[in-house]
């Protein structure tokens, strides 16, 4: 099976894909008919961005990526990002086309590392951080009880007795790897959960926030909460069966050092 037919197994319906929906399905339904995927999220780009000028990036195949050049240098000074077909890298796009300008901030402070510390087989803490993010974050806005409880993994308060609260929280998955693995959902798919907060719930100004608020130190401490996904009230039935939170394999508890540093 191709790669780009990987797509067809997107439920929409989902409702982590709830703020990705209106701008993914048709690319999606696009990349089916014509498997470019590419030229389908250029298609998208050239809708949000007339002014192609003002676009962050537009796609190219991968093979356009030089033989021995690191892939953000490269985006960093082309504005193209190579792009391969399938799960992972359309939902890369559907993040440069979400938001923009975290995307644009995480290149920068990718290609500012690697004019520090060059390409090395190990990747430093501040570049683990920063993959870390852009592969698996998600961001959200919680009351304050509810964020502690979440960095101390007090799960029974996070998910049973502060579950009201929770109609307080927004929740937006940002990481394409994170949301190629909820493609095919599995109880322990856990993100690494970064506050945006004070930022609002328009997409727009929580770009504009979060990107501002970043930088490699910060990155470098891992400044997230775990978060297994499917525990989030009224994004998966089966959390609403007695129990469901008791599985130790996945709400794991905190280590003593975890707790300290929360």
């Amino acid at each position: 099976m191709p790669a780009s037919q990987a797509l067809a197994d997107i439920d929409w319906t989902a409702p982590w894909l709830s703020p990705w929906r209106r701008c993914g399905e048709p690319i999606a339904q696009r990349v089916l008919s014509t498997g470019l995927q590419p030229a389908a999220l250029n298609a998208a780009v050239q809708n949000r961005w007339p002014d192609t000028r003002q676009a962050p990036v537009r796609f190219v195949p991968q093979a356009d990526l030089p033989a021995g050049q690191a892939y953000e240098q490269y985006i960093f000074d082309s504005a193209q990002c190579p792009t391969r077909e399938g799960l992972h890298d359309f939902f890369n796009g559907l993040a440069w086309l979400h938001f923009p300008q975290i995307k644009q901030r995480l290149n920068h402070l990718h290609v500012a590392q690697i004019a520090q510390t060059g390409i090395a087989p190990v990747r430093g803490p501040a570049r683990d951080g920063l993959t870390l993010f852009d592969e698996n974050a998600a961001l959200i806005r919680a009351p304050d009880e509810l964020w502690q409880d979440l960095l101390a993994k007090n799960w029974r308060r996070v998910f049973v007795d502060l579950r009201p609260l929770w109609a307080e929280t927004t929740l937006v998955l940002f990481g394409h790897a994170l949301l190629e693995k909820l493609v095919y959902p599995r109880k322990p798919i856990t993100a690494h959960v970064y506050r945006a907060h004070p930022a609002t719930d328009c997409i727009a100004d929580m770009d504009a926030w979060v990107a501002a608020s970043l930088s490699a130190e910060q990155l470098a401490s891992k400044p997230f909460a775990h978060l297994p996904v499917l525990g989030v009230p009224g994004w998966w039935p089966a959390n609403e069966t007695p129990g469901f939170y008791d599985d130790a394999s996945v709400f794991r508890p905190a280590r003593t050092q975890e707790v300290i540093a929360g």
